[in-house]
């Protein structure tokens, strides 16, 4: 991280100096003006982030939109580097931590993780990647507004959000039928309307914040996973054209 720099206004030459001090005299600039201009000022440089230069594109959609499915295909597509903050948060449990099992708790009643353990992980987990991959996919995150102020103010700038929008319903019905194989302790219809309500209440803030500076691409999650492909690719080509 770059420190920051004074920049002082060059000394004035003789002539200068003289002119200066005759036009401060004649000047009706009240005398705390006059040395607020003569002052110098302390200018901060840019703050560099670890992840800047890298595009990273926020994928944001209620549990059961096709994120995952479709980031296999963003990745095969354009070499993206994809991370699934759930299955980061998941991992941890297996490893079976004291912090894992905080994060088991936290997961069954639907409720968020907090960020320090999960910028930890996202950091980690970034770090591994090649260095000619020309961004991250960055897989169910900020899933909240102090996540998103957060990894951009530490960690890098948010290119765009990849927004899949579908119906509550249809997730429902959706993960209830991945319960069936995927043996989750969250897929199961009380935890699975939690999430839900926890998406529209924590994570649609981040999209409407980011939709004011047009920075979301919405995607219709409602569709057969071809037409939703055909969809995402596209959000995508934007940039390479």
């Amino acid at each position: 991280m770059s420190t920051p720099e004074q920049e002082t206004a060059p000394t004035s030459n003789c002539f200068s100096h003289i002119f200066n001090l005759f036009h401060f005299k004649s000047s009706s600039k009240p005398e705390e003006e006059v040395k607020k201009t003569n002052s110098s000022e302390v200018v901060e440089a840019p703050k560099v982030l670890p992840f800047d230069g890298k595009k990273i594109v926020f994928v944001l959609g209620g549990p059961g939109s096709g994120k995952g499915t479709q980031c296999d295909r963003i990745v095969e597509k354009f070499n993206f580097y994809h991370i699934s903050v759930g299955d980061l948060l998941r991992n941890a449990v297996e490893e079976g931590s004291e912090i894992g099992e905080e994060i088991v708790a936290i997961m069954k009643e639907g409720k968020m993780v907090p960020m320090y353990v999960t910028k930890k992980l996202l950091l980690a987990a970034m770090e591994k990647a090649d260095d000619n991959v020309p961004g991250f996919l960055i897989d169910g995150f900020p899933r909240q507004m102090d996540q998103a102020e957060e990894f951009e103010r530490d960690i890098g700038h948010c290119t765009f959000v990849l927004f899949f929008d579908c119906p509550h319903d249809v997730l429902t019905k959706r993960l209830l039928k991945r319960g069936e194989t995927s043996g989750r302790a969250d897929d199961n219809e009380e935890t699975i309307k939690k999430r839900i309500n926890t998406f529209v209440e924590a994570s649609m803030p981040v999209v409407e914040h980011y939709a004011k500076d047009n920075r979301v691409r919405k995607i219709n999650g409602d569709a057969s996973i071809e037409d939703v492909t055909e969809s995402t690719l596209k959000a995508f080509e934007v940039d390479e054209s």
